[in-house]
Formats: structure tokens, C-alpha cells, sequence
């Protein structure tokens, strides 16, 4: 349906002149992402999104993507139900830095989302910053950054338990999770276990087959104290999926398009993360805080393609990405008008993918067609950031100098094995400001540079991939660069919050996949694949632009209302045409407030416009518009008990059938979302 066009200065004037006492104390959310260290929204010239443990079971959603789905600014692609990807200012996710507990996610994902492989059950709070980000997280934080907050040990004397557990009638998914802290004198220990049991789930056309996975995460971790400044630590990850199908690969086979199809799959995948950190925290007039860590990551993955015409995989990969990492950040009060905080990142991504396939057209004999071999990305990053108040204006500057560094001893199966090395240097800076003009009137602006080198996949991979394409490697690829400015207002009371912005993203060198055709298509991916052949190349550049807004007004005691808009336009200003999978316009409006003693009542209407705003020329017209549509979601909370809740919700209440602009799959045949689904969850402390 095509819904009536928000005009986004009335929106902006509505929640600037509506009424509230300017008298109440300010309430902000605080978010360390932003920053690097806590600090409040309001004292942000940064567009950030916090959501709270109690908000994150609010929203049901299985996975990160699920949870942020409608925030403004915030958009999800899916190839899934496992697979749920934010795309933040429409930059997807090799534009976007995710963090679990501060520990970046690496990996060279060729299908579902990095960001499942972690359990969200388990997370106290996800913080969002959204706009360019590199000062303070490197290569890839185009789009902003993402950190997911799992619990930490605490020394809170004696033995404490969380636990939680849920249901959802859509795919009969069976969820739970428990956290342990014991804590005596110097030493915490916390151990906490997320288990998922997911079936196939229903929309309103149907059961959606090979939506279904089983899912297990682990973790621990041991805090000493050594004195009353100093810590350390000793941290562990476990994550592990199984029997993940991503449907919105399946693609017709290149040999036999009419009759035959291909899916991705993953039967099984895991995570693993160690650990060892050491904290300080300052004390006196001018505190130095300080935090050293020192990691191992491990995605091992198996992604096989299962032909639907044989029942049984023609192509097997497995290969495990490998971080080390050392990460070393402090903060310094060097005057009681500027905290400088200072720091250095390095890590080491290797790759190494093992790759059988299956030769047409009997598809029985296997042979080796390795993409790319012993590939290694090598990225170190200095920064520094001053965070200087003046009264009631707030200024925050920073400059950054990255180096990444790419190498392989082959690609393409072994046919390439010179100019595979690459070398990536950039210089991110930030500037902005936020002026307190009164608590609820705090305009902003800022400006940020941002870069994102090519991945291992884009400069090294060859062959096959899951949107059906042969992929010729770009090791020439260029990193991109950005330039981000931003002005809004925001400003918040006790009964009263609110934040408007707007912002203009110029990307150079942009990165993407562009289908050839004739005979570049013949050089980059050889005859037999000339007909389906990609290779990702440097558009000339990209502008992407929007207006976010969001407020919260509490009309009467106890009794919350919430709207939340999203406009953005992506340019391929090579082609003068829509950029390539722009999310649709939305608006969200909600209510939350207590409907009798013990119990909170909340609804949310999700209302997003048709997106017709496609990539004809670039696309070869592969990409079609989207109909709009509204959902709405019910839900009450019942606060039965100290420490006791519980929680029955109905989600796309009027049983509509959608799916998202950014869905994955053959344009008109995308997976549809799930339909009305009855959730019931609890939660307790003990």
C-alpha cells in the first residue's frame, strides 16, 4: 500500500514546540559507544540509539536485527529468520562495525548475518552509533557502529541467578537462558547459557520451509581485584549454530536455469572468543583510566550449496576466519574542561577456505575450486579524541591514522598467484558540537571522515556465490572513503525526550558488485560464466542523505506515547540513478503505560512506504519495487513478584503478509515474514 508522505519539518516543529515543563531533570540514556567511554545522549553531537535489557524483551526479537527493526535510521536485510543484518543509513554490514562487549566481529560472511552469531537472551544492553565512526572503531564504521553488552563478572557478594525463557507460536521456538555471578572478596566469576530451539516458521501464506535452526551460547568470565583501582580478567565465548539454511539464497543453477536451484546452507557454525584483559581506574583531580586487552576470535563455518533438484550438497566449504587482536584505550581528565581519551587497535584476520565442487552435468565427481588461499588482513589503528566542555557547549574532536594491510598466496583456484598483495592507509577525523541552550532545546552538528578497505572476500574471492553470480576477485579494489555531515536537535525532561537530525553521506570509491556483460564479462569470469558474471569494482561515488526523528512524550503519569520517523535517498551518481537497496521511508508510533497495578500494557504500529526508489541500469532491472505495508504489535508485562516477570505478546497482530525492501532473494519470490505470532515470556532473578 502507499502510505501518505510525512512532511519532516512538521515533524520537527510538532516535537519541538510540544508541551512540556522545561523545569524537570533531565533524563538521558548512556551509551559508551559513542564516546568510548559513558556518557549520555544529550551530551552526544551524535545521532546514538540505546536499547536497555528490559526494552530488548519488550521488542521479542530472536536475533540483533530483530530487536533494532523500525528504530529510525535502522533498517534489517535478511536472507533468513537466522540471518537479520542491520543496515544502518542504508550501509549494510560490511559498512558496519559490530562489537560484542568491545571485541570487533571479524569475518568474511558470505551469507546470513555475523551478527547471529552471538545470543542475544543473554544481553544486558546494545548500543548503536549511527553515521561514520572510524575514529574510534577503523576500517568499516561507514555506517556507524553496533556493540552488543553481555554481562560481566561483578563483585556483588555471594551467588546471584537471571534466567529467562520464551515461546513463540510462529516456529514453535523454544528459548532459555540462564546467568550465574558468585562473587567473595577479590574474585567474581560469571558463567551464563543461552539455548534455542527453532522450527520452521509461518507466514500468513504458509509454513516458510528451512526457516528452522538450533542454536547454543556460552559464556564466562573471572574478574581478580588486585587493589580498589585495578582488575583483571579472563574471558571465554562460545557460540555455535546448527543446521541453518539461508531460503533467500536459492537461486536458478547457472547450468540449468529453468529447472534447477541452488541454496546455501550451513549445517553447522561456531564462534569462539578468548580473552585476557587488565583495567585501572583513575583516581585524584586528573584520573587516568585505562583498559588493555588481548583476543583471539575463531568463525568457523561450513557453507555448502544444496542442489534442490538432486537433495544433496554439489559445493562444500569450510573455513574458519581467525582474529588476533590487541586493543589498548585510556581516558585522561588532563583539566577539568577536557577528557582526552587515547588508544591503539591491531589485529589479524586469516582465511584459509577448503572448497570441494561438484562438476556438471552429473554433479558426482568432486574436485577442489578454492576461491582464494591463506589470505590474512593485517589492520593497525592509532587515535586520539579531546572531549571539551565550555559552559554549556560541548565540543568533541578527534583524528585517527589506520593502516590495512592484504595479502594471498593465490586466488581464483590457484590460477592467480601475483599482485595479491595491497596496501590501505587513511586518516579519520571527527569534529562536533552540542549546545545547551535550554534542557529540552540542544542543537547539534558535527562532521565525521570515514573508510572502509575491501574485504577479504571482495579483493580475493572467485567463483560461485550464493546471490548466483560468478564473482571475478578485485584485488586492485580501492578502499572507500566518506565524508559525513550531520545537524539535528535533541533534548529531553522527565516527561519529554526527543532527537531530530538530518545528514548528507558522500562516499568515494564506492564499493559494490556490478554485473558485466560481453566481453568484460568474458575476461573477468571466463566464457562458461560470461552469462552470470560479477566483479566487484570502485563506483565513482555515492551519496546517501535522509532526515531520522524520534520522540517520547509521557502525556500522563505513567502513560508513554512514542513516534519514530526515517527518510533517506541513495544516489549512484556514476549512473545518476537510486543506489542499490535503499531502505523504504518509515513511521512508528507506540503506546506504553500501566494498565493496573503490576501490569504494563504497549502497542506499536509500524507503518512503512512502498519503495519504488530502484536500481534499474546497475541492477539489469534485477531489482524491483516493494509494496508497503503496516504492522501491529500487542503486548503486556505482568510484574508478578520481586525480581518476577512475565510477558504475553501478540506480534503482526492483523496477520499481514510482508516482507522487507532488503530482503535477499530472486526479485518477486523473497521469503515472506512471519506471521501473527502469540509470545509468552518470564524472566526472574534469584
Amino acid at each position: 500500500m502507499d502510505l501518505p508522505r510525512l512532511n519532516p519539518l512538521a515533524f520537527a516543529l510538532l516535537v519541538a514546540f510540544s508541551p512540556v515543563n522545561a523545569q524537570e531533570t533531565s533524563l538521558s540514556p548512556v551509551n559508551v559507544t559513542a564516546k568510548g567511554y559513558a556518557a549520555t545522549d544529550l551530551e552526544t553531537p551524535i545521532s546514538t540509539t540505546t536499547l536497555e535489557r528490559e526494552e530488548i524483551t519488550r521488542r521479542g526479537g530472536q536475533n540483533l536485527g530483530g530487536a533494532l527493526r523500525g528504530e529510525p535510521g535502522i533498517a534489517v536485510s535478511n536472507d533468513s529468520a537466522q540471518g537479520q543484518n542491520p543496515v544502518i543509513r542504508g550501509l549494510g554490514k560490511d559498512s558496519v562495525v559490530l562489537l560484542v562487549d568491545g571485541v570487533r566481529f571479524n569475518s568474511a560472511q558470505p551469507a546470513g548475518a555475523i551478527a547471529s552469531f552471538m545470543s542475544l537472551g543473554m544481553a544486558e544492553r546494545v548500543e548503536v552509533v549511527k553515521g561514520a565512526s572510524s575514529v574510534l572503531y577503523g576500517t568499516g564504521a561507514l555506517g556507524g557502529a553496533i556493540n552488543v553488552l553481555l554481562p560481566q563478572a561483578r563483585f556483588v557478594p555471594g551467588i546471584g541467578v537471571e534466567a529467562a525463557a520464551s515461546f513463540d507460536s510462529a516456529s514453535q521456538g523454544l528459548r532459555g537462558t540462564a546467568v550465574m555471578n558468585a562473587s567473595s572478596g577479590d574474585h567474581a566469576l560469571m558463567l551464563g547459557a543461552s539455548l534455542a530451539r527453532i522450527d520452521d516458521y509461518k507466514s500468513p501464506e504458509g509454513t516458510v520451509k528451512r526457516t528452522g535452526y538450533d542454536s547454543d551460547s556460552f559464556i564466562g568470565q573471572y574478574r581478580f581485584r588486585i587493589d580498589a583501582q585495578q582488575q583483571l580478567r579472563v574471558s571465554a565465548q562460545l557460540h555455535r549454530d546448527e543446521d541453518v539454511w539461508y531460503p533467500g539464497s536459492t537461486r536458478p543453477h547457472p547450468t540449468n536455469p529453468a529447472t534447477r536451484s541452488t541454496t546455501v546452507r550451513s549445517p553447522e557454525q561456531e564462534r569462539r572468543l578468548y580473552e585476557v584483559g587488565y583495567s585501572r581506574k583513575g583516581s585524584g583531580d586528573t584520573p587516568l583510566n585505562l583498559d588493555v586487552r588481548v583476543y583471539r576470535q575463531e568463525m568457523e563455518r561450513q557453507i555448502y550449496a544444496y542442489a534442490n533438484w538432486l537433495n544433496r550438497d554439489i559445493i562444500t566449504n569450510n573455513v574458519t576466519f581467525q582474529t588476533d587482536g590487541f586493543d589498548a584505550k585510556a581516558d585522561w581528565l588532563v583539566h577539568p574542561q577536557h577528557l582526552v581519551s587515547f588508544g591503539v587497535n591491531a589485529w589479524e584476520m586469516t582465511g584459509n577456505p577448503d572448497r570441494m565442487m561438484a562438476a556438471a552435468p552429473t554433479f558426482t565427481t568432486f574436485a577442489a575450486n578454492n576461491p582464494f588461499q591463506n589470505a590474512s588482513i593485517k589492520a593497525l589503528g592509532f587515535y586520539v579524541q579531546d572531549d571539551m566542555r565550555f559552559g554549556k557547549l560541548n565540543l568533541l574532536a578527534g583524528l585517527r591514522h589506520d593502516t590495512v594491510k592484504s595479502s594471498a598466496d593465490s586466488m581464483n583456484n590457484g590460477a592467480r598467484t601475483s599482485g595479491l598483495d595491497g596496501k590501505d592507509s587513511a586518516i579519520s577525523s571527527s569534529l562536533g558540537a552540542i549546545y545547551e541552550v535550554t534542557p529540552l532545546l540542544r542543537p547539534y552538528a558535527n562532521y565525521a571522515r570515514a573508510f572502509r578497505a575491501p574485504g577479504m572476500r571482495e579483493r580475493y574471492e572467485s567463483g560461485l556465490r550464493g546471490d548466483g553470480y560468478h564473482y571475478a576477485g578485485s584485488p586492485e579494489v580501492e578502499a572507500e572513503k566518506a565524508d559525513q555531515f550531520e545537524i539535528g536537535i535533541k533534548g529531553a525532561n522527565a516527561v519529554f525526550n526527543y532527537g531530530v537530525s538530518a545528514y548528507y553521506n558522500q562516499i568515494d570509491n564506492f564499493i559494490t558488485g556490478q554485473i558485466l556483460t560481453g566481453t568484460s564479462a568474458t575476461t573477468a569470469c571466463g566464457a562458461p560464466n560470461a552469462a552470470n558474471c560479477k566483479k566487484t569494482v570502485n563506483l565513482g561515488g555515492a551519496t546517501i542523505k535522509g532526515i531520522e526523528a524520534k520522540a517520547r512524550w509521557q502525556f500522563v503519569n505513567g502513560q508513554w506515547l512514542t513516534a519514530g520517523y526515517s527518510m533517506l535517498r541513495g544516489t549512484n551518481n556514476d549512473l545518476d540513478e537510486p543506489l542499490f537497496q535503499m531502505p523504504a521511508d518509515e513511521m512508528s508510533l507506540g503506546w506504553l503505560g500501566n494498565v493496573m497495578p503490576g501490569v504494563k500494557g504497549d502497542f506499536t504500529l509500524r507503518l512503512v512506504d512502498r519503495q519504488d526508489r530502484v536500481a534499474t541500469q546497475f541492477t539489469k532491472g534485477a531489482e524491483n519495487a516493494t509494496a508497503g505495508f503496516v504492522t501491529a504489535d500487542l503486548g503486556a508485562t505482568w510484574a508478578f513478584a520481586k525480581g518476577q516477570s512475565l510477558r504475553f505478546a501478540v506480534r503482526n497482530l492483523a496477520d499481514k503478509t510482508y516482507h522487507e525492501h532488503l530482503t535477499e532473494g530472486v526479485s518477486g519470490w523473497e521469503i515472506k515474514s512471519p506471521g501473527r505470532s502469540f509470545q509468552l515470556a518470564w524472566r526472574g532473578s534469584f
